[in-house]
């Protein structure tokens, strides 16, 4: 009997990393855990689900080496394997901006409906911070912002824009950021300060992107 293919074994191996990807929510624990370490109570806290099928869906996403934890006192944290798994979710994103119409049809009925400009990419944004010409926003909650941000950014919480825009400089032009390319919060921020008179675009990305594109991290 021949011994089985080792590149059919490596196959297998791929296809259960990729298994594990093909869940809805097991992606958006991709994009929390982009963020920075969390704990199984925080993540379900942010995602608004229960904890055991939280706990459930990381102990799978570890078995397929997506994702790392250790103990801390009587809390397990989690944090992302490596950069790797983000470059995975961003193909799986491209992938899919190419060549699934719904994916298409859901850009343009939500997302350039709020923002249809060219966001601004990290080396323009990396050029503009060094020039002074701008205010970044982080937009995401406060605990986010606290593990690591563009160095420079203002934490403006989305449910906190409208009432400090008297605080914005209404002469700079702002670039809004959050977790990810889709992340609704920056777009949210941008069509409300678009509204108010200010000259707002968005980062092309978010955080963790930024983060693995090798630029400066400032952390509170």
């Amino acid at each position: 009997m021949s011994s089985p293919s080792p590149k059919l074994a490596l196959f297998k191996q791929f296809a259960l990393v990729a298994k594990t990807l093909g869940h809805p929510q097991r992606l958006e624990l991709i994009e929390q855990l982009g963020q920075g370490p969390r704990s199984v109570d925080l993540l379900a806290e942010k995602l608004g689900a229960p904890i055991a099928n939280v706990s459930q869906h990381l102990q799978t996403m570890r078995r397929a080496g997506l994702v790392a934890a250790e103990r801390q006192g009587k809390f397990v944290v989690y944090r992302l394997a490596d950069d790797s798994v983000l470059a995975a979710m961003k193909a799986i994103r491209r992938v899919a901006e190419n060549n699934l119409a719904e994916v298409d049809k859901i850009v343009r009925g939500y997302f350039e409906e709020r923002d249809s400009l060219e966001p601004v990419t990290r080396e323009e944004l990396s050029g503009r911070l060094r020039d002074g010409m701008v205010t970044v926003l982080d937009v995401r909650p406060a605990d986010e912002f606290e593990l690591g941000h563009v160095p420079g950014a203002l934490n403006v919480p989305l449910s906190e824009l409208d009432a400090r825009l008297a605080t914005l400089d209404p002469e700079k032009d702002i670039v809004a950021y959050c977790r990810g390319a889709y992340c609704v919060m920056s777009f949210e921020a941008v069509s409300r300060l678009r509204a108010q008179g200010f000259s707002a675009r968005r980062l092309e990305d978010g955080m963790p992107e930024w983060v693995a594109a090798g630029n400066a991290v400032a952390s509170s």
